[in-house]
């Protein structure tokens, strides 16, 4: 087989891994971010500043926040419990060591300092989870389609031919969750202050980027005869088209219903779109084509994984706008968000048990047709993705309050109660988050340049595959090319939040 053919086959015919692996994988990006937040904290304990170097800065995040995620997705993916477990033993012992040396005015009884704690008051306008779950959709995204390529990446974790739920097969549903949950309908900025016809028109013109990467995507992988996995997406098709033609429906969508009421569109959608597939020979025309011998022949059967596919995908991008709404519910105080951590706890076993039932009655997960499954396992998963980054956030507030002063990058800072005094306006810490926005940190330098931090993934992507025979690659060699790989992208977007360059002309 040319090299071409054997690219393509090694991404090919696989089944993915269990439901329990994947969930064991979720807590590790939270785990490091903690970490990363519990370091900075120590750091101003024992210095009294905080980490003012954007060189040291840069790599204290790409050492916490990427590189045990590299490794966890190769060397170590035989034992994927064992990377969390690590993590989450440092950072117990790091919030021992500040609780134990934190200064004597702070040194109030455990009990009391709980109390406190849940009094205290946040930015109601402000989610950091939101946002670290978007970009670490992102991140992981852009590991796993340069790492799958290589042999150290475990065949189980890429994506599963027909049926199965590997890790880049959440990845693809993550990113639509994670685009849903700040949609402008969920923001309600223009869509308030605007006309319907405006707000759609300016929805129809925000997609043509998208629109623009995937038939740039498409002609370039056409033109240098790049590997593809055709029954990923058909023929033509890609993701980027997904992404732009789901955004466009949902805003016709939500135009039409009340935006509350999403969620029972998005059940609607993913049960009637499952029954179809059950009762009529869709099914079969999505796995096997309309001749029953895959055929290509055509538009609608050349791409007809995409097309179909988009169906489940909108159903996963409505449910995820209500999760939003939820969310940017006013909650001002740190006891109406662990209020919120147990409803959206709930909400997972819901999903989990509506998941098991499902697979048992209807059909196993299916990311290639987005079936209700995939479309539960894919809610069910990103909520409990979003409820670790939550924990993480109340954690590290919670350590602030040990050590007066501290601060964390793109991590809640305490705000003034509501209809405070102005005695009690002096007192309290500012809202304000210029400075932390400011501050060198990864998760804001690649929310600031989502769009182009998955480009730029997605083009040395293509240069490494080009460039390096990635099938017959060494281990040594394969985690050197992943971190530098990932350095760059890193590098590329730490350079342009230094600079306060927001790429986004649309």
């Amino acid at each position: 087989m040319s090299q071409k053919q054997l690219k393509e086959a090694f991404i090919s015919n696989l089944n993915g891994t269990s439901l329990l692996e994947v969930s064991l994988g979720l807590p590790l990006a939270p785990l490091c971010l903690l970490c990363r937040g519990l370091l900075l904290i120590l750091y101003y304990l024992h210095n009294g500043k905080p980490l003012s170097s954007r060189t040291c800065s840069l790599l204290l995040d790409f050492a916490v926040l990427v590189s045990p995620l590299l490794f966890s997705c190769t060397v170590l993916s035989p034992i994927i419990f064992f990377p969390p477990s690590i993590i989450a033993a440092i950072c117990a012992g790091i919030f021992s060591k500040i609780y134990s040396q934190r200064k004597h005015d702070t040194q109030a009884p455990f009990r009391q300092i709980v109390k406190d704690f849940q009094r205290m008051y946040v930015d109601s306008e402000y989610i950091p989870a939101i946002t670290a779950l978007r970009v670490y959709v992102n991140v992981l995204t852009s590991i796993g389609i340069l790492a799958v390529d290589f042999p150290q990446f475990p065949r189980r974790y890429a994506k599963a031919e027909t049926y199965g739920t590997g890790v880049m097969d959440l990845g693809v549903g993550a990113f639509i969750f994670g685009n849903a949950l700040v949609c402008p309908e969920v923001r309600q900025k223009s869509y308030v202050t605007q006309a319907k016809f405006s707000h759609l028109a300016k929805q129809f013109f925000s997609t043509w980027p998208l629109i623009f990467l995937g038939v740039g995507r498409l002609l370039s992988v056409k033109s240098i005869k790049y590997q593809e996995h055709t029954s990923e997406y058909g023929v033509h098709w890609n993701f980027f088209f997904t992404l732009a033609f789901v955004r466009l429906a949902a805003s016709l969508l939500l135009a039409i219903i009340p935006t509350n009421k999403s969620w029972i569109v998005a059940v609607n959608l993913a049960v009637l779109y499952q029954l179809i597939l059950n009762i009529t020979s869709l099914k079969t025309f999505v796995l096997h084509g309309s001749d029953g011998k895959d055929t290509r022949v055509g538009f609608f059967n050349a791409n007809r994984e995409g097309l179909l596919s988009l169906f489940g995908y909108l159903a996963i991008y409505m449910a995820s706008v209500q999760v939003g709404l939820y969310l940017k519910k006013r909650r001002s105080s740190v006891k109406d968000w662990m209020e919120a951590v147990c409803s959206l706890l709930l909400t997972v076993l819901v999903l989990f048990v509506l998941l098991h039932l499902s697979q048992a009655h209807a059909d196993p997960v299916s990311r290639r047709m987005a079936n209700l499954s995939y479309c539960i396992w894919v809610v069910a998963h990103c909520l409990t993705f979003f409820v670790f980054f939550l924990v993480t956030d109340l954690v590290l507030l919670f350590t602030k309050l040990l050590v007066k002063g501290s601060s964390v990058p793109s991590c809640w800072s305490v705000a003034k109660p509501p209809n405070a005094s102005k005695k009690d306006e002096t007192e309290a810490v500012p809202v304000r988050r210029e400075s932390e926005l400011l501050h060198a940190c990864l998760i804001s330098a690649v929310n600031k340049n989502q769009l182009l931090f998955f480009l730029l993934a997605n083009v040395v992507t293509g240069i490494v595959n080009i460039m390096i025979d990635t099938i017959h690659s060494t281990t040594a060699l394969t985690l050197c090319i992943l971190h530098l790989y990932m350095f760059f992208n890193c590098l590329i977007m730490y350079i342009l939040h230094a600079k306060n360059i927001v790429l986004k002309f649309w």
